[in-house]
Formats: structure tokens, sequence, C-alpha cells
């Protein structure tokens, strides 16, 4: 069952950072899965009027992030760097509100493998990706560190 997020970060405006430049929202956070949402706007898009390849893999990153580091204990959270990460570019679309779905599927107490998808409003599949990643030392205990 999908957990709904702290408002703080749910409609992207108190996103800290790189964050809040892609102005996404958390539409969802759970174990071992994460969905965030952005509705296109004109700086998401590249030169030829679609989403730049490089929002795409962003969101991607965190929401495959996100997947193996929630941590349900408010006021908390833990994080991770990436290691690795390959996307594979499948359709274009130039506005509405995308869907980006990370979901953890290995992994061991500190290093752990995630799958991503990023699909449009009418739900054609727009990117996929893979990736390592590693949690960070002091938040990978379940309570993680405060935010």
């Amino acid at each position: 069952m999908s957990k709904q997020v702290d408002d703080t970060y749910v409609d992207g405006t108190e996103l800290p950072g790189f964050h809040s430049l892609l102005g996404y929202r958390q539409a969802s956070w759970e174990e071992n899965e994460a969905v965030i949402a952005l509705e296109l706007q004109s700086r998401h898009l590249n030169l030829g009027g679609v989403i730049h390849g490089g929002v795409l893999t962003s969101l991607l990153d965190i929401a495959m992030a996100q997947a193996g580091t929630h941590c349900p204990f408010p006021g908390r959270m833990r994080k991770a760097i990436t290691l690795s990460l390959t996307t594979t570019f499948t359709g274009q679309c130039s506005g509405g509100t995308i869907r980006v779905t990370g979901r953890k599927r290995a992994g061991g107490t500190r290093i752990f493998n995630s799958t991503g998808e990023v699909h449009d409003d009418k739900g054609n599949l727009l990117a996929i990706a893979e990736g390592t990643f590693r949690i960070r030392s002091g938040s990978d205990k379940p309570e993680g560190v405060p935010i």
C-alpha cells in the first residue's frame, strides 16, 4: 500500500537545490518503490520541443535512489549516492504530466540495485533505467538521519 509523503515535499516547491529546479512532486513513497510526477514546462524541453533526456535521467536517478532509501520515521531521511546509471530512451513527449517509478530490485545493507520507468499521461513509455546505489554513511540504519 502506498504511503503519501510528508507535505513538505509533495508539491515540489520546498525541495532543496537541484530538486527544486526540476520541480517534481512526490506522488508516493514506500519501502522498495517511489513514484514522482512532473508537470512539463518549457524549461524541461530540449531545442526540439520535447522533454530533455537529462531531465528524464535525473528523475529516474532520484526515483530509483528513493526506492532503496525509504525512511518511515517523520522528520528523518536516508541518503544514497549513485554508483552507476544506464538510461534507455524509448519515446518522447512535449506536454502533460509524466510519472517516474523507481523499484528496488536487490541489495544488501549498503549497496542496492533499482530499475525505473517513465510514462507520459497517456501511458506511453518514455524511458527505462537501471542503477546501482550505495547508502551513504550514517543513514544506513532504518531510522536514517534528521532532515
